[in-house]
């Protein structure tokens, strides 16, 4: 059995102390820090898994893949002879503070990419041949490494010929694609030998929290001192949250209410190429330090920033959009709930009123006890049943969670009690949080609309309704999948028991509990599985928990006691409605032809290297789009009525008119309908006159299926809750 420092944790007033025998006086700050989090993770990880060799295994995997995401510098021999000499060991290093494995580690891959970028130098002197029939993977991340330098060389002969073609088809070309490919790797080359001790240090300790579970991470000093690039990295100046992945910074998810959500170009999943500023050249950024792609992209607000990005939906990787975005202030009033009122016919022509009600996040204001999601809701919902709306359509599709306590107190307004969500702690003790309020602020028809992008606190709330036949859940075939809680506990609360310092060492954001639904299956990897399902491009399992690395399981705890909502959802009525409908809807068809393409290009995995099959793949793609767009102005799609409801015009007489009957097809034929999927953006107008034309023509319409779709279900419901139609009785 291997020796191990007897140590415990123990809660104290509510925060963990470490204690450590005092003979560790004597390490230094970052072994300090290394122990520190190693014992974190045993002891206060979800999981209580201990430090042993088989975790070893995985977290050495871990970090090798963190620094070789695609698996091209470092060769199977590398891995083999890395494995031999640190697999069995690392556990005990972390537990004794030994970080030197990590900088032995990270000077290989330092090494073998200064051999890679001079051999790529060369090859890129060389001239390269694109009419042959070969063709490379897309994406290495699942494959193995390559067994020696000569496959390597081959390997990368493929990638370099693919980049150097990708610059060239590029509509926004930078540079001539040799000379952009020579710089772009010799500056990996700089980065990479820019990283100090510190950097070297997070990524290790990173690499051993994310062994644990994709949320748990190692929080360096740097990351704590700069809150805006914390907890993932977030573009305060457009409202994106990126990553790194095999070179790229990748949005990861869009800020509610952020320049990039409103703008509504760019999407999750977008892979960022290159930055320019103004109306400045661009520069590429393939392979740069993400705190660095970070800095160029933020900046003063009211200023341009513009963006070269690989769509998420692209089946070629040299198919890119350029985006222009004024840098901004995110700001909490863009992240207001808000709602519509939409007039629309049913199907025996008359006018129907239904309500709309988008919630981007969940949130509370601590400073302001009277701003909450659930406080901002129930002003919209007392004025939307003023209006006599029929029914109400609840949006979560980028709603990616937030506050706990505001997920179970805004669930309370459409159920009269019982308890929301259980949690259970790593000591397996479950927890039922239950309504807070016995009251019911809506007792009407309700559909809620998910996406892959709703997670956390949207999952609970969506699961909620579900399990109690309170509502439909229409969209994606599930939600994200995220059931797990995360803290922060800063290591300096337990280094400085040893004489360290605080905040200097930085932070643990740390798994501890798990959710799960009251009937009792968790929300965790399995998500929230839409009743009724709708054609979507972000339908896809690579934007869900699944796809992450090392995510916990999916179980299950005793179902909770609650009372099922009385009234029937008819569920199965309203999917045969739902099928016959989308599969007429040419929206819905060009959406199943889109996902069809991307699937079959995933699973291909395999990209041609011949010019000419690029260039007619693009080239299709072009007349799609405009084929598309042609037959969208010859249809004649039944328009509604759409009024905007907002938080400052909740209490005001007149209701702000954003969409009518002309508009779409006016911007159909001028070329500026916009296909997103989301309700139509602000107007800048407060108010106008009931019935009067918008105070702003500016603004595109969007043509949202998914919307559509669902607002049709919602009128369903709405006609099959009023019951069975019966012809009057005339007596004589």
């Amino acid at each position: 059995m291997k020796s191990r420092f007897v140590y415990r944790l123990a809660i104290c007033t509510g925060a963990i102390a470490l204690l450590l025998p005092p003979s560790l006086n004597a390490k230094s700050d970052a072994d300090q820090i290394c122990i520190s989090v190693g014992r974190l993770l045993e002891e206060g990880h979800y999981t209580h898994q201990r430090l042993d060799d088989n975790v070893s295994a995985k977290f050495l995997k871990t970090y090798l893949e963190l620094l070789d995401f695609s698996h091209l510098f470092f060769t199977q021999q590398d891995v083999d002879n890395l494995t031999a000499k640190y697999g069995p060991s690392l556990d005990d290093d972390i537990l004794l503070g030994n970080l030197k494995p990590g900088y032995e580690i990270f000077a290989l891959y330092m090494k073998r990419v200064d051999e890679r970028v001079a051999k790529i130098k060369e090859m890129l002197k060389q001239p390269m041949d694109f009419k042959g029939d070969a063709s490379i993977e897309l994406s290495r991340q699942k494959s193995p490494w390559p067994k020696d330098e000569a496959e390597a060389d081959q390997l990368w002969r493929g990638r370099i010929a693919s980049e150097v073609l990708q610059e060239t088809l590029s509509e926004h070309p930078i540079e001539p694609g040799p000379q952009l490919v020579t710089r772009r790797y010799e500056r990996l080359a700089r980065n990479v030998h820019e990283e100090d001790k510190e950097e070297q240090m997070k990524l290790f300790l990173d690499a051993l929290a994310q062994t644990y579970d994709p949320h748990s991470e190692y929080l360096s000093k740097s990351d704590l001192k700069n809150f805006n690039i914390n907890m993932g990295l977030s573009l305060v100046g457009i409202g994106a949250m990126l990553r790194t992945e095999d070179g790229y910074a990748k949005i990861e998810s869009l800020v509610p209410g952020g320049p990039a959500q409103v703008d509504g170009r760019l999407k999750v999943g977008d892979r960022i190429t290159a930055v320019g500023q103004n109306q400045g050249d661009f520069v590429d950024v393939r392979d740069m330090r993400l705190d660095k792609v970070v800095e160029m992209i933020r900046g003063k607000k009211g200023t341009k920033v513009r963006l070269l990005a690989i769509p998420s939906d692209a089946t070629d990787p040299s198919k890119r959009k350029s985006v222009e975005i004024v840098r901004d202030e995110i700001k909490l009033k863009d992240q207001e709930a808000r709602a519509d009122i939409i007039i629309k016919k049913d199907a025996d022509g008359n006018d129907v009123k239904l309500g709309w009600l988008t919630l981007p996040s969940f949130y509370a204001d601590m400073d302001r006890h009277s701003k909450s999601t659930t406080k901002d809701v129930l002003a919209l919902l007392k004025r939307l049943k003023k209006e006599n709306i029929g029914g109400l359509v609840v949006d979560l599709r980028r709603n990616g969670g937030g506050s706990l306590e505001e997920a179970i107190s805004l669930t309370g307004l459409f159920l009269k009690s019982g308890p929301i969500v259980q949690t259970k702690s790593s000591n397996g003790n479950i927890v039922t949080s239950s309504d807070p309020d016995p009251g019911i602020a809506y007792s009407g028809p309700l559909v809620v609309l998910t996406s892959r992008q709703s997670a956390s606190a949207s999952e609970i709330f969506a699961a909620a309704l579900q399990d109690y036949g309170r509502a439909v859940i229409v969209g994606d075939k599930n939600t994200f999948g995220k059931g797990t809680v995360q803290t922060i506990l800063e290591i300096g609360r337990f280094t400085s028991l040893l004489g360290s310092r605080s905040q200097d060492d930085g932070a643990l954001k740390l798994t501890i509990q798990k959710f799960y639904r009251v009937a009792g299956g968790s929300t965790q990897l399995h998500g929230v599985a839409s009743d009724i399902v709708l054609p979507s491009l972000t339908d896809l399992p690579e934007f869900g928990e699944g796809a992450l690395k090392n995510c916990l399981p999916y179980d299950e705890v005793p179902k909770a006691r609650y009372t099922k909502w009385p009234n029937s959802l008819f569920i199965d009525e309203l999917k045969r409605r739902s099928a016959e409908r989308v599969q007429q809807n040419q929206e819905f068809h060009y959406v199943m032809e889109d996902m069809a393409r991307l699937r079959h290009k995933l699973d291909e995995n395999r990209i041609s290297l011949n010019e000419d099959a690029r260039k007619k793949e693009l080239q299709d793609d072009k007349i799609r789009k405009e084929t598309r767009s042609k037959e969208r102005l010859a249809r004649h799609d039944e328009e509604p009525r759409v009024y905007r409801l907002t938080l400052d015009t909740v209490d005001k007489p007149n209701l702000q008119l954003i969409m009518y009957p002309g508009k779409i097809a006016q911007a159909k034929a001028q070329g500026n309908a916009k296909v997103a999927p989301e309700a139509a953006p602000d107007a800048d107008s407060e108010d106008a006159l009931d019935g009067a034309a918008p105070q702003d023509d500016t603004k595109e319409p969007v043509i949202d299926p998914e919307r559509d779709e669902s607002l049709n279900i919602l009128g369903d419901l709405v006609d099959l809750s009023k019951g069975p139609k019966t012809a009057s009785v005339h007596r004589p």
